[in-house]
């Protein structure tokens, strides 16, 4: 678990101890044989917490893998999650990080995702991921974890003892509206639907994610929800990341109701739409690739410390971020 430490927290060895960005003590170091680089073992580095101050840092490795930088996407996930990371003993910013976001009610956590494990390229495959992740699944005690996984890190999760549940695709494109509107009306969501929202969600979801969702209004720039007999039966959101809008989450009570808010979003922006659409919604995907939004990848639905995801997976067509669940 995390120390707290003045305005940070930070976690170490056993029996040491460290500023931000420090080592306490001379580490053992190994050597690259392939660099003849100098580095530390894994287990000897320091993980501490990440906060918002970190951002510029983050978004920094992000780019160290080729990622896109994705700088709004982490300051959310800083605020709503608890970030780790590895500070590298150079000083040349991390060298690893990843978040957790938490779900559940009071002091009962139900569900935590991880999202964002990267390690630096300079450092990739030295066991920096495994100490990473270690922690983490230490740090959930018997808590249930999420996570979205590529085809590189999935062997990694597995020796840690997450197993398959599910897979998912992303897709991404500028869609292409239909001659003919939906039947199923779709309207932008108040805050008189908050209520209404969060219930739905978490029948839906499986557990309470009050403290994500109530966030989501400030975070995306669309958010609608559909309707029928005077009752919500769906909602969808649509959030900035870099050039594209994000569709997620999509909950809906059924695949028709899912095209019509994904429609109603992508009526109001003119950039691409991303998505990851989980793969049992073949009629939402086949949909969504005929409209214009074409499969980038795949990845692995994971879970540790629990048979299969709660909830129901029939109405829920994607998540808000592969990063959160």
């Amino acid at each position: 678990m995390f120390t707290e430490r003045a305005e940070e927290a930070s976690i170490t060895p056993a029996g040491s101890r460290c500023e931000k960005g420090e080592l306490s003590g001379r580490a053992p170091h190994r050597t690259d044989t392939l660099s003849r680089v100098l580095i530390p073992s894994p287990a000897t580095l320091p993980l501490r917490r990440l906060t918002r101050r970190d951002l510029t840092a983050c978004a920094d490795l992000s780019e160290d893998r080729g990622w896109s930088r994705e700088e709004y996407k982490w300051r959310f996930l800083l605020t709503v999650g608890r970030g780790y990371g590895i500070d590298d003993p150079d000083g040349g910013g991390l060298i690893a990080a990843c978040v957790v976001t938490e779900y559940g009610t009071g002091e009962r956590t139900a569900l935590g995702a991880v999202g964002m494990v990267l390690v630096a390229d300079r450092y990739a495959r030295r066991g920096i991921g495994r100490r990473l992740m270690e922690q983490v699944v230490t740090d959930a005690g018997g808590t249930p974890l999420t996570l979205y996984a590529t085809p590189n890190g999935r062997p990694l999760y597995e020796k840690l003892g997450f197993g398959v549940v599910g897979r998912a695709e992303m897709l991404q494109g500028r869609f292409v509206p239909e001659e003919h509107g939906s039947a199923v009306r779709t309207r932008a969501a108040t805050a008189e639907d908050l209520s209404s929202v969060l219930r739905l969600d978490a029948e839906v979801f499986g557990t309470d994610r009050t403290s994500l969702l109530v966030r989501l209004p400030s975070f995306a720039d669309l958010f609608r929800v559909a309707e029928a007999d005077g009752r919500i039966t769906g909602y969808a959101a649509a959030w900035p990341n870099m050039d594209t809008h994000v569709v997620g989450p999509l909950i809906a009570r059924d695949t028709g109701t899912a095209k019509a808010l994904v429609a109603s979003l992508a009526a109001g922006t003119d950039r691409p739409l991303r998505t990851d659409v989980d793969v049992r919604h073949a009629e939402l995907l086949g949909w969504l690739k005929e409209r214009g939004v074409a499969r980038i990848h795949a990845t692995d639905i994971m879970v540790h410390g629990a048979p299969d995801l709660p909830g129901d997976w029939r109405r829920r067509f994607a998540p808000l971020t592969v990063a959160a669940g």
